[in-house]
């Protein structure tokens, strides 16, 4: 396993547009005898009631989220470019079918009891604050339903309070 080191929020360089948008993240939720991932390219960073947050967003059918939904933590693990193809697989694979992460060649390191994936070089661990499922009657702009939830396959909203930054 990497060795991670606590590092101060107001010393990090983060633009979320290309962590997030276009790098992605992998979303850890679970414990260190039984954990899942999924890579998530949706979601934010910011400051709310008071404290520094992560917002992201897990469709309901997502096997991740069962794991949220459990545990009161759940971590961000952001990687370099060479884990590209290794995110697209732990996107459209379930951990309920197999063992995705190891099949990915990644491994669960852990932090105070939070799951994170070893591979990465920035990890955010999270304490949930709040889940909010999105509905259908909450779209001002009509036209994201049926850009984004044909299926009817929706998300919930989690927002977590940034408790720690790791750097490897």
């Amino acid at each position: 396993m990497h060795t991670f080191q606590p590092y101060p929020a107001d010393l990090i360089e983060f633009d979320p547009f290309t962590k997030i948008g276009n790098e992605w993240m992998l979303i850890t939720a679970g414990d260190e005898e039984n954990a899942n991932a999924m890579t998530a390219s949706w979601g934010g960073v910011g400051v709310l009631w008071g404290k520094n947050v992560v917002f992201i967003f897990v469709r309901d059918t997502r096997y991740t989220k069962e794991f949220i939904d459990k545990g009161n933590t759940f971590s961000l693990t952001f990687f370099d470019a060479s884990y590209k193809n290794a995110l697209k697989y732990m996107g459209v694979v379930s951990g309920r079918d197999e063992d995705k992460i190891g099949n990915a060649k990644m491994h669960v390191n852990s932090y105070k009891d939070t799951p994170f994936i070893d591979e990465g070089n920035l990890v955010f661990i999270c304490k949930k604050m709040s889940a909010t499922k999105i509905t259908p009657d909450q779209f001002i702009d009509p036209s994201i339903e049926g850009a984004h939830y044909k299926d009817g396959n929706m998300h919930t909203m989690y927002v977590g309070e940034i408790l720690e930054i790791l750097a490897r």
